[in-house]
């Protein structure tokens, strides 16, 4: 099966349009024709590349995207928008975007354009494991066990672990952590990573006995 792909476009006969068309390039697709649960399939599932409308019933699109963003969640995304302005084109970008396509638009670039930026964004994890105390990491599988119980983790926690671990003799900074991580520095803020660490401790550590991970007081956080 071929990647993962999420479409919130409100035009249904659109959206049935795009997902057939990816679908035929062997993409996996689902659709959406509003927000209500998108939020959580991203939580939830591996979704590899998120093709979001601008113009949606209950909240516009680029703001939906904006507050995936600062919740952690760096699915990449692509806007297909008729909000076409060279203001909606930054604020689309600024807002958390990777790639914007103004409509009306070519579905084979639509496609191509599919196709580079999963190439760009994709994981370099090599096969084998990652180890500490009694944290394993299974990088090709992508799945954790704490003391031989496996534990539910998003990718963005799993890559933010994995990033501890291979680190684990050293102080990681917040800028660090955006920018190995998030990979992108300038875009997120440091109240990013202390949620996204917060709600890994309360999953690796729900009774706080173990004291995985330590803030380190103006600097940032290290794996005890």
């Amino acid at each position: 099966m071929g990647a993962k792909i999420v479409i919130v476009e409100d035009e249904e006969d659109l959206l049935e349009l795009i997902e057939y068309n990816l679908s035929k390039d062997g993409f996996d697709t689902i659709g959406f024709l509003n927000t209500k649960t998108v939020a959580q399939i991203l939580e939830e599932e591996e979704i590899d590349l998120l093709i979001m409308d601008r113009n949606l019933p209950g909240i516009e699109g680029s703001e939906f995207v904006e507050s995936l963003r600062k919740d952690g969640i760096l699915t990449p995304v692509i806007f297909l928008s008729a909000k076409n302005s060279d203001l909606d084109i930054e604020e689309g970008f600024m807002r958390g975007a990777d790639d914007y396509i103004t409509k009306p638009f070519n579905m084979k670039e639509l496609t191509l354009r599919v196709k580079a930026l999963l190439r760009r964004t994709a994981k370099k994890y090599n096969e084998g494991q990652v180890a500490h105390r009694d944290l394993l990491l299974d990088k090709s599988t992508r799945t954790l066990s704490v003391d031989g119980q496996n534990i539910e983790i998003t990718k963005l926690e799993f890559d933010l672990l994995y990033e501890f671990i291979i680190n684990k003799n050293s102080v990681l900074e917040r800028d660090y952590l955006l920018e190995n991580v998030w990979g992108d520095g300038e875009l997120y803020q440091y109240r990013t990573v202390n949620v996204a660490i917060n709600r890994l401790k309360e999953k690796i550590d729900p009774d706080k006995t173990k004291d995985y991970i330590q803030t380190v007081r103006g600097v940032g956080y290290k794996l005890c």
